[in-house]
């Protein structure tokens, strides 16, 4: 059964791994990576990637993606969204916002750490949900 508007959301707030999907041609099937994502109900989706990552030019030339994350205990849920993209620069403050989103504290610092060291530049893309699928396969 569908999730209503608010389960969904509530549900796509939450820190899951999300399953990112762009369009990268028409001779394939769609690019899809698993990714961590940032959502609060009623608002936006947003995304960090490298600027010049296999993502971030197929969604630069797509102009839209979706992200669908998932859970299978209790029961199987599930959401997707679809939207169009917007790109913006990187700041500190969302590289610190989402770190803490998936790891705890001590282990924040050092991803940050390795980041900054390793990873370099990032951008944040941004999704405005369009279109949205959801079930819980519990509620049968």
């Amino acid at each position: 059964m569908a999730l209503t508007e608010e389960e969904r959301e509530e549900f796509l707030a939450q820190p899951h791994i999300g399953a990112l999907s762009v369009v990268e041609s028409a001779e394939r099937a769609p690019l899809n990576v698993p990714i961590w994502y940032q959502y609060t109900p009623g608002g936006n989706l947003w995304v960090r990637t490298g600027p010049e990552s296999r993502k971030a030019r197929a969604i630069r030339a797509a102009g839209r993606f979706s992200l669908m994350v998932q859970r299978v205990e209790p029961t199987i849920r599930y959401v997707s969204v679809e939207g169009p993209a917007e790109f913006s620069e990187d700041d500190h403050d969302l590289s610190v916002e989402m770190a803490v989103r998936y790891l705890a504290a001590e282990q924040a610092e050092e991803f940050l750490e390795f980041e900054r060291t390793h990873l370099g530049e990032h951008t944040v893309i941004t999704m405005r949900p369009e279109h949205w699928l959801s079930a819980d396969m519990g509620s049968l």
